[in-house]
């Protein structure tokens, strides 16, 4: 009987294995993030993704990118010197780092761009999100996001920062509140423009009359070194928030048209930048009003206590990310302690852009009220 019974057993894994394979969707297209005339990597219309990389004297190759706790998705060799491999299931809506494991070394995908993460650049590929109207490139009027490079005593070097100003900025006089959007660990300045579309997410929201218009600061976080060979553990926020406060503010107010006053300023981050907003906002109250945090922490009324009162706070994660769980909590603490907060738990994403960029979405038409 046991024989028979593990018979049936492995017939069925066997069938199941048949069956999801044959499941998987050959509609596959080049992803948008491809290096011209490039064909892969693709993506399907259930979010798998395949890759292809010409590289006939390698041995062996892995893609970082797959299911948890798989190691990423191993290709195949053929005769003809390509490597070959589809990711074991769906990935998660939205972009996606990766790099290839060639022969025990670090290399870039060459069928597709390179994005700063992970204190290097990274391949990207993006997975068609069912909600990716929000960020597409439509026909509205369009802001723009320009390189400032502002001089930096405390840190002995220019600094540069990328500043979004809305549609129209250039053809009025009009002085607009600011907020500064921090990225997270391993990126820089240009992640938020460039993998989280955060010029599109405005232009599209301004356009349908979702948000009130305000310009956006993005700059380099990681002004600690040593968290570059260390990692994340060792990064401290003071020389930052000196960088910061003393210096990027001051830059802004004087050449850009803001509203230089409390009222006029929000601070938020992703990950890392949400540590360094917690700290910064708490240490400095009277600096900003509006405080956001995108998976990275939670503010509570014991952290407020006895500070300037926030006009609003903000704390979103994905539901896939543990902290998610505890954030119900931490609105209903600062609710009843007489703080204005709202919260946001994306759906199906873990600590990813597409968390991020939604959290924008919901979190942009609260601030400046």
């Amino acid at each position: 009987m046991k024989v028979k019974f593990l018979a049936v057993v492995l017939m069925a894994i066997l069938i199941s294995g048949i069956s999801n394979a044959q499941a998987i969707k050959e509609d596959f297209k080049p992803s948008t993030y491809n290096q011209p005339l490039s064909q892969y990597p693709q993506v399907n219309s259930q979010g798998y993704a395949r890759f292809r990389i010409f590289a006939p004297k390698a041995d062996s190759m892995r893609v970082t990118l797959g299911l948890g706790g798989q190691g990423g998705t191993v290709l195949k060799k053929g005769a003809d010197g390509y490597f070959t491999g589809t990711t074991a299931g769906p990935m998660d809506e939205g972009f996606h780092y990766y790099h290839l494991i060639t022969d025990g070394g670090v290399f870039n995908d060459p069928g597709t761009l390179n994005f700063y993460g992970s204190v290097r650049w990274e391949s990207g590929i993006e997975i068609p999100a069912h909600d990716q109207d929000f960020y597409a490139l439509k026909n509205v009027p369009h802001g723009k996001v320009q390189q400032v490079l502002f001089p930096s005593p405390s840190t002995g070097e220019p600094r540069r920062a990328f500043v979004y100003t809305p549609p129209g900025y250039d053809k009025s006089a009009v002085k607009y509140p600011v907020l500064y959007l921090q990225h997270g660990w391993g990126e820089d300045e240009t992640a938020w423009s460039n993998q989280g579309h955060a010029n599109l997410i405005m232009d599209n929201m301004i356009a349908a009359k979702k948000v009130k218009p305000f310009i956006i600061v993005m700059t380099y976080g990681m002004t600690n070194r040593s968290v570059r060979v260390n990692g994340v553990r060792q990064f401290a926020v003071d020389t930052f928030k000196t960088v910061l406060l003393k210096e990027l503010v001051p830059y802004v107010d004087a050449n850009f048209r803001t509203i230089a006053t409390r009222n006029g300023r929000a601070m938020a981050g992703l990950s890392m930048g949400g540590r360094e907003t917690k700290e910064i906002t708490l240490a400095n109250p009277e600096v900003f009003a509006y405080w956001g945090l995108l998976s990275g922490g939670e503010y509570a009324p014991a952290d407020l206590k006895g500070k300037m009162k926030p006009k609003f706070l903000f704390i979103s994660a994905g539901s896939k990310e543990d902290r998610s769980k505890t954030i119900p909590k931490a609105e209903t603490d600062l609710k009843a302690a007489g703080y204005n907060v709202a919260t946001y738990i994306s759906n199906a994403t873990a600590h990813e852009f597409q968390t991020w960029r939604r959290s924008l979405l919901v979190m942009a038409p609260l601030l400046f009220k």
